[in-house]
């Protein structure tokens, strides 16, 4: 509950500093001009991901001939996670930091690079061509039970954004810091909330997501396989620059907390086959 009452007195921070920015109405333009595609695009991106894999991607506005639509959406598939790794590496950055006006790019990457991730997002899941193959759909309360595991994955999704850093997830951190005109001020190496349970609570609520659809399409396993895959293989260059920046203080807690199975589940399962262990014995 601290932990969560600083989170969000930082947050208000950010926010109300917004209501005594010195002046400069170019960069206060600029600022809230970034601010305002970043959080559109966002919400669209976010709409059409709920929406889309709600239906298991049978319904989507793409409409490229198959078969050429495999190839487009491979494509569409690959071009998230590519991009997405590649801005987050030293060139990636630096790239970040010229695709806003001089001499606010550094001030503006966080937010560049959340319109850019969302502009990625909302072509997938827009401009997706469904193959018109429905396997399965829940339905009655099996159809309820799983929308509420589908909901519960959204939810635990946001709680690991906000533990991780709202501000950042969203976009918000680069211009409201341009805004003021300061300099962004990134939140510490995340450790609470569920940070304490698993390293990477991000990638595993977006694989959860992939999961508890109520219809299920080839369209949709391949999206879950292929960004599963993503969500277990992705956070290790994460860490690499984790380890980089917070050095011997992220090898203690990479050592004391699992990457993503939670410690309790790894225990039960030990205990489990422990006992049948013992029982063959017996």
């Amino acid at each position: 509950m601290q932990d969560t009452k600083a989170k969000l007195a930082r947050l208000w921070q950010l926010v109300s500093g917004l209501f005594q920015a010195p002046p400069g109405m170019g960069r206060i333009s600029l600022a809230l001009l970034y601010g305002g595609v970043c959080h559109a695009i966002f919400t669209a991106a976010v709409l059409a991901m709920i929406t889309a894999m709600f239906f298991g991607m049978s319904q989507s506005l793409g409409s490229v001939p198959w078969p050429w639509a495999l190839a487009a959406n491979a494509f569409l598939v690959l071009q998230f996670p590519l991009a997405h790794s590649f801005l987050l590496t030293g060139s990636g950055r630096r790239i970040l930091e010229r695709l806003a006006p001089a001499p606010h790019g550094k001030t503006l990457a966080t937010t560049t690079y959340a319109i850019i991730a969302s502009c990625q997002l909302l072509a997938l899941f827009a401009l997706w061509t469904p193959s018109g193959i429905v396997w399965w759909r829940a339905e009655g309360g099996l159809f309820w039970l799983i929308v509420s595991a589908y909901a519960a994955s959204w939810l635990v999704l946001m709680k690991a954004s906000f533990d991780a850093g709202a501000e950042v997830q969203s976009g918000a951190l680069g211009w409201m810091s341009l805004v003021q005109k300061i300099k962004p001020v990134f939140p510490d190496m995340p450790e609470t909330g569920l940070f304490r349970i698993i390293r990477q609570p991000i990638y595993v609520a977006f694989a959860l997501t992939l999961w508890t659809v109520p219809v299920w399409t080839p369209d949709q396993l391949a999206l879950a396989l292929s960004y599963t895959a993503y969500c277990l293989l992705a956070p290790r260059l994460k860490e690499r620059r984790f380890s980089a920046i917070y050095g011997a203080r992220f090898k203690v807690y990479q050592s004391r907390v699992p990457y993503v199975i939670p410690r309790f589940l790894s225990f039960s399962r030990y205990h489990s086959s422990s006992g049948r262990a013992n029982s063959g014995k017996e």
